[in-house]
């Protein structure tokens, strides 16, 4: 071989490797992804000020409809319904239409529809309300967190925690938001109309921002498979689930009742919990970049265990406020990464994935807070909730069996995905596949995924 052909030849076979070979750093100052950022975290604080808003009116609400604990009980299922139905829907149409479009129907559907609930005086149109409620919260949330995936693949590293963060903030100032209109004597119709408002003028300036679609042609797309690794991945959502309802419903109680120590304990053995979870959400992408998305999951689950052990073992309220707090900083991110894994599996459309790992979900919140009542109808409830620990060491277990995407995997889309190598492999970073999430060159990070 003559030695000038060399270089050529020697140029010519690394290339593919090179175009092959992960960028472990997009462009994450791309205004274009910061646009996309912005508007997937709208979203996700939107469902969240909503539903805030909502709980703290509840009690104006009930009043207004004259019901009763069992009765208010009865109704409020009605929710339950609406949800399954819209996730089953999701399931089945978000590879078809896209998660832009379900979102762009979902969020003005859950903000049109609260202050309709809000005003109910008949338990008629309270059941009506609450199942359109429970149907547009879940049309919302399974393809927002589809869309926070592209994102997280169009930035190179984990962003999914923080976008779950927006939510609780949301969350946290819609309920503070509710208890002002109240103490100022707005009837809640009118307090839901103006948040509404409010977040309806702001979704719709950002509602082009949002990823584009990446809808599958008919002759590429795949039926939904339930893989062993999504079944797994739904089984550690489930057992999150349960751990993350059953302690909302019940870590007030057990401080106010079981351990005797009055309302005021049970409110911040709760507070504990949920501004711990906070916090766990807006520094938990910095923890999975470092330990990558099973250690970090596996990680969580442990402080999970060690949290509830030291607020049942010990059995004192500073205890149980330490405890809970342990317990949500370790439940903060488990639900997030899990999302994160769904929508990366091969052969499954994004949607898809994180759909499949909401269905897992579903049955902890509907059935969790109940089993654990009627276990402390019957030990007591100190000792019904030791089944928390065994749940958080079942989601330690499990976790070690969770595997990243293989190199090149189809993504179910008909493209190419490159390989988690981030800090799985000891490097720190997630690659992101950049037309897929809308942002190509012109965001500055090239064409992360090629035709197969």
């Amino acid at each position: 071989m003559p030695l000038a052909a060399r270089p050529l030849l020697q140029a010519t076979t690394l290339e593919p490797v090179r175009l092959a070979t992960p960028v472990l750093r997009r462009d994450s100052s791309s205004p274009v992804l910061r646009r996309q950022r912005a508007a997937v975290s709208l979203l996700f604080a939107l469902m969240g000020a909503t539903t805030g808003s909502w709980a703290a009116r509840i009690p104006d609400v009930r009043e207004q409809v004259s019901l009763d604990d069992a009765r208010w009980g009865l109704a409020t299922t009605a929710s339950t319904g609406g949800s399954l139905l819209s996730l089953v829907l999701v399931a089945v149409v978000i590879a078809r239409v896209g998660p832009r479009r379900l979102t762009r129907l979902a969020a003005p559907l859950l903000l049109i529809n609260a202050p309709l609930l809000a005003s109910a005086h008949h338990p008629v149109p309270l059941v009506a309300g609450l199942v359109v409620q429970g149907f547009a919260t879940n049309l919302l949330s399974t393809p927002m967190n589809a869309q926070a995936v592209q994102v997280e693949r169009a930035a190179g590293r984990p962003v999914l925690s923080t976008f779950h963060a927006c939510f609780s903030l949301g969350q946290l100032a819609g309920g503070l938001a509710g208890v002002v209109a109240a103490s100022a004597g707005l009837v809640p119709a009118v307090q839901l109309a103006a948040t509404g408002a409010v977040l309806g003028m702001l979704l719709a300036v950002t509602a082009r921002w949002q990823p584009p679609d990446d809808v599958v042609p008919a002759h590429e797309r795949t039926r939904l498979r339930v893989t062993p690794q999504l079944a797994l991945l739904a089984g550690i959502a489930l057992l999150a689930a349960l751990v993350e309802g059953t302690t909302v419903q019940w870590s007030a109680v057990y401080a106010a009742d079981a351990l005797g120590a009055g309302a005021a304990a049970g409110a911040a053995a709760l507070a504990c919990f949920s501004l711990a979870m906070v916090v766990g959400r807006l520094v938990g992408d910095r923890v999975v970049e470092r330990l990558g998305r099973a250690r970090s999951i596996r990680a969580s689950a442990v402080l999970t265990a060690c949290g509830l052990a030291l607020a049942l073992g010990v059995g004192t309220p500073l205890a149980a406020g330490a405890g809970f707090a342990l317990v949500g900083l370790g439940s903060a991110c488990v639900v997030p990464t899990v999302f994160g894994l769904a929508g990366n599996q091969p052969g499954t459309a994004p949607g898809q994935g994180v759909a499949v790992a909401a269905l897992g979900m579903w049955p902890a919140f509907l059935l969790g807070p109940p089993l654990v009542g009627a276990l402390a109808g019957l030990a007591g409830l100190r000792s019904a909730l030791w089944l928390l620990v065994v749940a958080a060491a079942g989601i330690a277990v499990l976790a070690g069996r969770v595997r990243p995407p293989a190199p090149g995997s189809d993504d179910g889309t008909g493209r190419a995905r490159a390989a988690e190598v981030g800090a799985e492999a000891g490097v720190g970073t997630e690659v992101g596949v950049g037309t897929e999430a809308g942002v190509g060159s012109e965001a500055g990070v090239g064409a992360g995924a090629v035709r197969r």
